[in-house]
């Protein structure tokens, strides 16, 4: 009987060490959580240092669509900037382009509980897109204008000289491999550039973060989304195309889009053919060894593969 009741006791003790099923996944979520943050202050963080986007005594505009990405951005910067060895400020800014239904009072709950500075402007973009765009056609070029100029003006109007967007990594890409394939341009999105009206920097923080990071984040953090789909405009059936070849390489062949993005950085304009980025015309013989010359091919990038091969499919005469 003694010996049953210490075989009890062992149970009841062992039960106690050892956290139930629930407990040890809700700690995994916990920690999967956190490095999720840790990795995106990282990378939002190396991409301000690595292009000098924000100054001490700056003040960040923070465009605020009701996205994912944007409200990943502003909680991001809102993070970076308790810990920053400089200071600077936050103003988060919402574009109310009157859209049909869409929900006024979310943002302006979401910022107040914030306690963070906000500015809704209120422009109906969403009359003069419908009037200019036929029915059908995608309004997303004309709007992305509109807005844009708006946007500059209450920059200046609010004491801005950062403007912050929330593109992402993908988002890089894919507006590299639409000027490339419908453009006939080798052009993206910079991480960095002056604004049309040359008063105001535009940074892009997340320029480093994969939008499939962003979605989860978005998830563990409840951001109240607004579709992007209020308008009734059509996705950029151009745009949806480039991010299935995306996916679809992500899939199949790791670490290829991830070098593609990584190639945006190591450009050998000597290797190209634009004669206004590479003076072709006046190169002559000197007798030197050149860092840009032919050297370049030293280092073979197209070596045999094992995986990823690209297959082309040529026409026979």
């Amino acid at each position: 009987m003694q010996a049953n009741h210490e075989s009890l006791i062992d149970v009841v003790l062992d039960t106690a060490k050892t956290p139930p099923a629930e407990t040890k996944s809700q700690e995994k979520i916990t920690y999967e959580n956190n490095k999720l943050h840790k990795r995106l202050c990282r990378l939002v963080g190396q991409a301000i240092g690595d292009f000098n986007m924000i100054e001490d005594g700056d003040k960040v505009m923070v465009c605020l669509s009701g996205g994912k990405d944007s409200y990943a951005l502003l909680d991001i910067l809102m993070t970076l900037r308790e810990r920053a060895p400089i200071h600077f400020d936050i103003v988060a800014v919402n574009l109310d382009q009157k859209q049909p239904n869409f929900p006024a009072d979310i943002l302006p709950a979401y910022l107040e509980k914030l306690g963070i500075p906000y500015h809704i402007e209120n422009q109906d973009t969403y009359s003069i897109v419908k009037r200019l765009i036929p029915e059908g056609k995608t309004t997303c070029s004309l709007c992305s204008r509109l807005r844009r100029g708006i946007l500059y003006r209450v920059a200046d109007e609010l004491g801005a000289n950062k403007i912050a967007l929330g593109h992402h990594r993908d988002d890089i890409l894919e507006t590299f491999f639409l000027n490339m394939f419908f453009g006939g341009k080798l052009k993206g999105m910079p991480a960095k550039l002056q604004s049309d009206d040359g008063k105001h920097i535009v940074i892009r923080p997340m320029a480093y973060v994969k939008e499939a990071d962003t979605q989860r984040y978005a998830e563990v953090k409840q951001f109240p989304i607004i579709p992007c789909d209020l308008c009734g405009s059509q996705e950029n059936l151009q745009r949806k195309q480039i991010k299935g070849l995306m996916r679809e390489w992500d899939k199949k062949f790791p670490g290829r889009v991830d070098n593609i993005f990584s190639a945006l950085s190591t450009v050998a304009p000597s290797h190209l053919m634009d004669k206004d980025l590479f003076n072709f015309k006046d190169l002559k013989i000197d007798g030197e060894a050149r860092p840009d010359g032919d050297i370049a091919f030293d280092e073979e990038p197209c070596s045999t593969p094992t995986t990823g091969v690209i297959s082309l499919h040529l026409d026979q005469d």
